[in-house]
This record gives structure tokens, C-alpha cells and sequence, in this order.
């Protein structure tokens, strides 16, 4: 069994540095292409058996060191009472504006409502068999409220931020009910089987780092605590960081994900020794020849200067049309300078 990133969570030192990528799972690879040219996304989402198919995939074709499970982070807030479709990013048949809005929301049972979630995990330890672990994972209720607010993806979130100064008492009521949702949610996959849960939080690096400790911070922090962590580490991703991790040391995770904004060592010396980090190589890199991808590869091993605790991984996720061999040879890259770094 390959536990390299289990270990590098619990601070264990590791032969080398593990690897895994964000969406390493998805359109990039012909093999998912060649399904989806079958299936919506949402019905693979919504099959066990498909999402299986798909979560263990670049498993076998990359060698990554752990399978993160094949779903969306609004899988959850579609059972909330919200009608979503992706067209092709998500968008919402009505956004949240009000606090009746709010009030319509339900808590559902993630064992009855989702249950494809927790089945598709049970499916995917039993064929991976102990090879490598399995990731699941969520969005952070700020990042889930984003969506919810806007209706869709936005480049400002500007409702989002209104809501917020205006209305505080429906974005409170709005996070409040997103937060107990996730901590169920998460919880019902750690019980299915997650080894590692991963919290993103997309969008929480829109907001300023007084915004971030009296907006988010609360919320992050409850779920994290909520979470049944004796056995499963986690991982929390707040993309755009940079600017508040001492902040960010406050939420209570195990690891923090790193984008490519920041530099990695200077990130460790604010998080501090005894706080794992995973990243953080720009997914642009990968359409670059491999003499700049195994150069980046050496820099980011070179800026974590041989400190345990690191996790490689991509600044964020895998983009569409990133050529697969420019992806594998990354990981080789990994393989190669990691004992030496």
C-alpha cells in the first residue's frame, strides 16, 4: 500500500515527495473524453459505478500517489433545493437573494439525497485495494455561497460582496446553513471510506484579510472542527492565500494547499515547520517543453529545501488540452529530484 501522502499529513517523513494533481481526474485524459462523449457530466457524477471508472483512471495511467474522488463541490447544494446544470460551468436555475431564499434551503440526508457519493467511494476502495489512498473532498461554504449568490461563476462576485454588507444577517444565515450541510457531507464520505478529505475554497481569496477573518474564517473553521478527523487528515485550499496565510494557520487543517501565487518558501516559514503543505506549480507549465517543466519542477523541490511535509501538486487544477505525456513526465520529474530535495 502507497501511503506517502498519509504520512506526509500526519508529519511522517517519506521516501520521496508524493504527488497527486487537482481535476487529475477529467478532460484532459481521452479516456474520460471518450465517456463524456457518452454521458453528461452529471450522469457520470451521478453513476457510482462511472464515477469510479473515472476517479481511478489516472491512477493507472499516471501513477499519481493517491485517487481523488470524481464529483463537483454544488453535487450537495443541488440536494439543497437548488436545480443545477453546467453549460458548461455550473449555473443555478434561481440564485439565493434573500433571506425566504435561505429559509427554502434544506439540510438533506447525504445517505438518501446523495447517496451516489458514498456508494462511488465504497466502489473505489474495494477495486483499488489498498494501492493508493482515496481523496474525498468538498467546497468551503463561502466558496459553495459564491455560486449560490451569483447563480453562476463570476468575475468580480459582486452580489456575493453585497450580500455581505448589506444583508449580513441573510449571508450569515446562508454560511450557517452551508457549514452543518458540509460537515455531514464530508463526514458521510469519511464514513464511506475517504482517507483524505479536501476542503476548496476557491473563491476565498476575493476578499481582503479582514474580510476573510470576519466573513469566512468562522465558517472553515466550525466545519473543520466538525469534521471526524482521528484517521482522516485534512487538506484545506484556499486558492489565493498568499496574502493571509497567518491567518489561514488559524483554521485548524492539517495541510494547506498552496496556488502558484506564492512562493513556497517563503510560505513555509510563515506556516511554520510543523505544518505539511501541498503545491504548487502553475498548470500552465504543462503546455511548456519539458525542459521548463522539469526546470519548474526543480525550483518549487528547491524553494521546500528538503523539509518533510510537502505534498507536489498543481497551483490549481489540471487545465483542458493539457497533453498527457507533458503530465506524466512531470511526475517523473517529481519521482526523480524529490529524494535529492
Amino acid at each position: 500500500m502507497n501511503n506517502r501522502i498519509l504520512d506526509v499529513c500526519w508529519r511522517k517523513q517519506t521516501d520521496q515527495v508524493p504527488v497527486w494533481l487537482m481535476r487529475q481526474a477529467g478532460r484532459y485524459l481521452p479516456e474520460y473524453a471518450e465517456l463524456r462523449s457518452r454521458y453528461s457530466f452529471l450522469e457520470l457524477c451521478k453513476n457510482p459505478d462511472l464515477a469510479a471508472e473515472v476517479t481511478i483512471q489516472p491512477v493507472d495511467i499516471l501513477g499519481v500517489d493517491a485517487a481523488i474522488l470524481f464529483s463537483d463541490i454544488l453535487t450537495p447544494v443541488e440536494a439543497m433545493g437548488m436545480k443545477l446544470d453546467f453549460s458548461p460551468g455550473p449555473v443555478f436555475e434561481h440564485a439565493i437573494a434573500s433571506m425566504s431564499d435561505v429559509d427554502a434551503l434544506r439540510i438533506p440526508c447525504i445517505q438518501q439525497d446523495v447517496s451516489y457519493v458514498p456508494e462511488a467511494i465504497r466502489i473505489i476502495r474495494s477495486e483499488l485495494n489498498g494501492k493508493v489512498p482515496l481523496i474525498g473532498f468538498g467546497g468551503a461554504p463561502f466558496t459553495l455561497a459564491c455560486y449560490m449568490i451569483e447563480g453562476r461563476g463570476s468575475k468580480d462576485f459582486v452580489r456575493v460582496k453585497q450580500m455581505m454588507y448589506t444583508a449580513p444577517d441573510v449571508y450569515s444565515a446562508l454560511m450557517d446553513k452551508l457549514t452543518t450541510m458540509s460537515i455531514e457531507y464530508l463526514n458521510t464520505q469519511i464514513l464511506a471510506g475517504a482517507q483524505i478529505i479536501q476542503i476548496f475554497d476557491t473563491w476565498g481569496g476575493i476578499l481582503s484579510p479582514a474580510d476573510y477573518r470576519t466573513h469566512i474564517l468562522p465558517y472553515i473553521t466550525r466545519l473543520i472542527a466538525g469534521l471526524d478527523r482521528m484517521k482522516t487528515p485534512v487538506i484545506y485550499f484556499l486558492k489565493g492565500a498568499g496574502v493571509m496565510l497567518d491567518i489561514v494557520k488559524e483554521v485548524g487543517t492539517d495541510v494547506v494547499g498552496l496556488d502558484w501565487h506564492v512562493d513556497l518558501s517563503v510560505a513555509r516559514d510563515v506556516l511554520g515547520s510543523e505544518m505539511p503543505v501541498q503545491g504548487n506549480l502553475d498548470p500552465a507549465v504543462l503546455f511548456a517543453p519539458p525542459e521548463i517543466i522539469e526546470r519548474e519542477v526543480k525550483r518549487i523541490l528547491e524553494e521546500n529545501n528538503g523539509r518533510p511535509g510537502f505534498i507536489f501538486n498543481l497551483g490549481h487544477g489540471v487545465l483542458p488540452m493539457t497533453p498527457v505525456d507533458h503530465v506524466k513526465f512531470m511526475i517523473d520529474c517529481v519521482r526523480k529530484f524529490s529524494a535529492s530535495s
